[in-house]
């Protein structure tokens, strides 16, 4: 089975359930400061998780690109992808945890569908704590579906409860699927969740039935809604007997290319599969990041820095490979031929994406160059060490500083005798990832998007910014992206050049005599065709699917979204631009705050 035949028969068995088609999002969040990139399914929809009504109705199933760097160091197993594909189906206040089960179960097991056998699952329930109790109803229903009871394993809030972490908002327990490879325990204690691949999770049902109050208590709420998620790339795998996720179709032509490319033969060892996989989990990912069509350029910041170490480790492995040369752009042909026809926005974006990865392979050249001769520099004083030892905390700085490899360093302190205290480099690493994790883990905020009282001004106030920023520059300008959080707006927008002085003093003096108007704010659903005869902008126009929300201003303002907004633009305050600077080629970006 190949990933666009799973795809096709999911959303035909969800479509005879009564669910309507929608699309996928952009993998660059819409107004959401919480997350770098889209990591699951469910973060496009959180406002219609937390209640507001979905253009589409109460149930819904879609297909989502998402990516996850959380476990960007594990990539290289038989598991972990950081560019994957998500299946999910949704009710909104409409069907619970019965029907979402036994679908789960119907879709897996039958003939007709996936065929998996009965006795090659397993799957989890929330086992319950001090505050919320078991998930007795959910084992009930597997029970009945036809999973014996010793195939329900009851686990804790790490591995089955979804919900915001310390915040308050909607939360409930999950249960997982997993399928059985066959492969012999690791040890009697051997359970789904285990990390020696004997278990190989593939959906996800998010039963979200409370309400975390700011007391820390939980509230049933009388709106309860289902949120799944299948991962395509691990179904097919088990669909297909495979025994990693790197044996599916989409990554055989990556791995045909480094191979001949790199002289490897038909059985590489350990250390070479990783780096093949580490080298084609990345492009890949970098690849459809480029190439979405609000992709952001590898940078220092943010998502560009996220993307540019992606980049960079992939070079890394390919010199580890012997590969001296520009390869980047080669890979990412490769990936743009073999998935464009179900991503056509690859083929759309395949220059900029070419061409950045051509800059970026370029700039880390320029890099290694630099650490090159910062070592030369340190190398009189750490030859001076009796031990012939390079500290692991020096390896690291020349890694966290100058992205130098550790790995480089190791080869050139051997070529002067010395080695590198592995050991001292691996703590000071483990301490930067783990700041970074914590940092990540807040940054998320257990996936709840920013929907409070100045989020929905600010948001609000970017509807009026794109139209005055139309009004004064010309219609060409066109959203790029959009970064709300408590304290300012950050706006993507496409124009050739640095606005004057004059000119941003006339945005602002639109904006503002807009909200000194107080305009009604009012949203209709739509088809999307109707939406664009009328002139509706936007920038995700084909997210819902054919029918769509559409918000006026007043008279001033037409635009295609699904954020939070407020009632009137009298509530917003007084506008100003803090900033206007470049974000990347053609694109500019503002910063602006309401006082």
């Amino acid at each position: 089975m190949t990933s666009d035949e799973l795809k096709q028969l999911y959303i035909d068995f969800f479509r005879e359930k009564g669910h309507a088609v929608i699309q996928g999002s952009s993998l660059i969040p819409e107004n959401d400061s919480t997350i770098l990139y889209t990591p699951a399914g469910m973060q496009p929809l959180v406002p219609f998780l937390l209640g507001e009504k979905h253009p589409a109705g109460k149930r819904l199933v879609d297909v989502q690109k998402c990516v996850r760097t959380g476990d960007i160091d594990e990539v290289g197993d038989s598991t972990h992808l950081t560019f994957f594909e998500m299946l999910g189906n949704w009710s909104l206040g409409d069907y619970f945890k019965r029907e979402a089960i036994e679908w789960s179960y119907e879709f897996l097991t039958s003939g007709a569908w996936l065929g998996f056998g009965v006795d090659q699952l397993h799957v989890t329930v929330f086992k319950g704590d001090d505050q919320i109790p078991p998930d007795e109803e959910a084992a009930a229903i597997w029970e009945e579906t036809g999973i014996p009871r010793d195939r329900i394993y009851f686990m804790g809030r790490k591995d089955n409860w979804w919900g915001p972490t310390g915040n308050t908002g909607p939360c409930g327990p999950d249960t997982e699927i997993f399928i059985d490879t066959g492969r012999a325990p690791c040890c009697p204690e051997c359970r789904p969740g285990c990390g020696c691949g004997k278990y190989f999770e593939i959906w996800n049902d998010v039963f979200m039935q409370y309400r975390r109050t700011e007391d820390g208590r939980y509230v049933p709420l009388q709106k309860k809604n289902v949120d799944t998620g299948m991962g395509v790339e691990r179904t097919i795998a088990m669909m297909n007997g495979s025994d990693t996720v790197f044996d599916i179709h989409e990554f055989q032509p990556l791995f045909g290319f480094l191979k001949k490319f790199a002289g490897i033969g038909s059985q590489p060892d350990n250390e070479t599969t990783r780096s093949l996989r580490v080298i084609s989990d990345h492009i890949r990912t970098a690849t459809h990041i480029l190439g979405d069509d609000q992709g952001v350029p590898p940078s220092n910041l943010d998502r560009g820095y996220v993307l540019r170490r992606l980049i960079r480790l992939a070079i890394r492995h390919g010199r580890k490979l012997g590969i001296d040369e520009p390869f980047t752009q080669r890979l990412a042909e490769v990936v743009i031929e073999a998935e464009a026809s179900a991503h056509d926005e690859l083929a759309r974006n395949r220059r900029f994406i070419l061409d950045e990865l051509s800059a970026e392979e370029s700039r880390f050249e320029k890099t290694l160059q630099a650490g090159l001769r910062e070592f030369e520099k340190l190398l009189p004083n750490l030859q001076k060490n009796p031990a012939k030892t390079i500290p692991g905390r020096i390896a690291f700085r020349l890694y966290d500083t100058y992205g130098f490899p550790v790995e480089f360093t190791a080869e050139m302190a051997a070529e002067h005798g010395m080695t590198v205290d592995m050991n001292g480099y691996s703590k000071a690493f483990e301490k930067h990832r783990e700041l970074s994790r914590q940092g990540s883990e807040n940054k998320f905020k257990g996936g709840l998007a920013d929907n409070s009282e100045m989020v929905t001004k600010l948001h609000t106030a970017t509807h009026l910014l794109h139209q005055a920023l139309r009004d004064v520059l010309g219609e060409h300008v066109e959203q790029k992206g959009s970064n709300i959080t408590e304290k300012r707006l950050r706006f993507d927008f496409s124009h050739p050049a640095a606005m004057t002085a004059d000119e941003k003093t006339a945005v602002e003096n639109k904006v503002n005599d807009m909200i000194a108007s107080d305009l009604p704010v009012n949203y209709v659903e739509m088809e999307l065709e109707e939406a664009l005869e009328k002139g509706a902008i936007g920038l995700f126009r084909s997210r819902y699917g054919e029918k769509v929300k559409v918000y006026t201003i007043g008279d001033y303002s037409i635009e295609i979204c699904g954020g939070p907004h407020v009632a009137r633009t009298g509530e917003l305050g007084k506008f100003r631009i803090v900033k206007e600077m470049s974000s990347s080629g053609g694109v500019r970006r503002i910063r602006a705050v309401l006082e």
